[in-house]
């Protein structure tokens, strides 16, 4: 008798991520790009605009192009499944929305007058937090050290030497981010729900 198998939502939070950015990118096209203006783009549009504390959040959605998207998104889907059985989709969500504001706010009080969008960040969180996972108490992985050199190492080099309109500062912002609550987890009691 064969065994069937059956498509299963293992990722919600993941899943519904990557479905809202694949939206917002559609939405993106049809208004040409007036939605990722409105609403997946964080800018320097002042305190008092109401909008500003939304796309603080909602600027990981928006995606440039397609290629942009599809770059996020594959390291999205492979390195997010896995954490978020790992950490369950609370803790997923929590790092989505402190990589989300900690860039947001970079990007306004670093780069007043350039726009940030995209899920970059949200994938060096990912990346670096991955390293993380294998943690033992009172040990470093030497894969979490080569990771961190590799991908950081490479984004200031770029950041300095490389002109190619890509927020590289949002990538180490979102590596920090993965690495803080990486160790954060790894050094909580073991009865401590999330």
């Amino acid at each position: 008798m064969k065994k069937k198998f059956k498509i299963t939502f293992n990722s919600p939070v993941i899943l519904t991520f990557c479905a809202i950015c694949i939206v917002s990118l559609a939405v993106s096209a049809i208004t040409g790009g007036a939605s990722n203006m409105a609403f997946f783009m964080t800018y320097n549009s002042g305190l008092d605009n109401p909008m500003t504390y939304l796309r603080l959040f909602t600027h990981v959605f928006g995606h440039a192009n397609i290629e942009h998207l599809m770059n996020n998104l594959t390291y999205i889907l492979l390195l997010g499944p896995m954490l978020e059985e790992k950490y369950g989709g609370k803790i997923i969500c929590v790092i989505i929305a402190l990589t989300a504001v900690t860039t947001g706010l970079a990007n306004m009080l670093f780069f007043p007058g350039s726009a940030l969008l995209g899920a970059s960040g949200v994938v060096f969180a990912f990346i670096i937090l991955s390293s993380i996972t294998g943690i033992k108490d009172g040990e470093i992985p030497l894969t979490f050290i080569l990771i961190f050199v590799f991908y950081i190492g490479a984004q200031i080099y770029q950041g300095l030497f490389v002109a190619d309109n890509v927020a590289n500062f949002a990538h180490i912002i979102g590596g920090i981010v993965g690495a803080a609550v990486g160790f954060t987890l790894v050094n909580r009691k073991p009865d401590a729900a999330y």
